[in-house]
């Protein structure tokens, strides 16, 4: 039996969002099965505003009361080596976007570690993803993504009225009776009503719960056991998680059923 990985999770909280740390934590405890070191390192405002954020992800808060430039991450970086030497980690975890880290990933390399980083999406420079083993970007889930046509129908916008200035003036059109504009109002809104709806988009957490669990994304309802053995076999849920707590984490695209124990997929289209 292969023998478990030390894994040492250190997050820069005054760099990432909340919603970014609780990403990071299950990401890194799904990949790993267990972390045997989580610290977040912020300032005192922080803590105590995301202070039951850390209580529910078992993340021990170590506050800096120093107000000086790169406090916090010269804090994060000398408890790191301490760390590094006593508690022989096989694996560091860094969750932050900050460019500053690339001389403690060197060290903690040099140490024996395999240095793995964890970042918001947006904030991170490539300078910064090129030093680590491995690095990954989460995204913010309180920031819109802006599809990556938007460019070209901007493009299309601004050129759109020069062409309408060019083009002869057209004629008004003839005012049709009360009675066609009815029909044809009537008509439009039957049209639309038989139209499918369109479907929600899926999070990101959620489309990995589907890949697992495929009986899901057709609608049907799955006993909760049946559902928690997939996600273990997938690697999303440890060997003594929830699945309970897992879905209750995503109210708004899963509906737990009781008496008995099941779980729905509401993104699903009606039937």
């Amino acid at each position: 039996m292969t023998p478990a990985l030390r894994v040492m999770l250190l997050i820069d909280a005054d760099n990432v969002s909340a919603d970014v740390i609780e990403q990071a934590v299950q990401r890194t405890l799904a990949e790993y099965g267990a972390v045997h070191v989580r610290r977040a390192y912020c300032n005192a405002e922080t803590a105590l505003k995301q202070q039951a954020l850390f209580k529910r992800l078992s993340v021990r808060p170590m506050v800096n009361l120093s107000a000086g430039k790169n406090s916090t991450d010269i804090a994060l970086a000398v408890d790191a080596i301490d760390l590094a030497m006593a508690e022989r980690p096989d694996v560091a975890v860094l969750v932050s976007s900050d460019s500053d880290f690339a001389p403690l990933v060197i060290r903690l390399r040099e140490k024996g570690c395999r240095v793995c980083g964890l970042g918001q999406q947006g904030k991170t420079g490539e300078e910064t993803v090129a030093v680590y083993d491995a690095f990954t970007d989460l995204r913010h889930q309180g920031a819109p993504v802006a599809p990556r046509t938007a460019p070209a129908r901007k493009a299309a916008a601004k050129r759109a009225p020069a062409k309408a200035d060019a083009a002869p003036a057209a004629k008004p059109a003839a005012k049709a009776p009360a009675k066609t504009t009815a029909r044809k109002t009537a008509k439009a809104t039957k049209a639309a009503a038989a139209k499918p709806a369109q479907a929600r988009p899926v999070s990101e957490a959620a489309e990995f719960i589907l890949q697992a669990v495929p009986a899901l994304r057709s609608g049907a309802e799955v006993p909760l056991n049946d559902a928690a053995q997939a996600l273990r076999a997938a690697g999303l849920l440890g060997k003594h998680g929830s699945s309970l707590k897992l879905f209750d984490k995503l109210p708004a695209e899963f509906a737990v059923l009781q008496h008995p124990d099941r779980i729905r997929w509401t993104g699903a289209a009606a039937p």
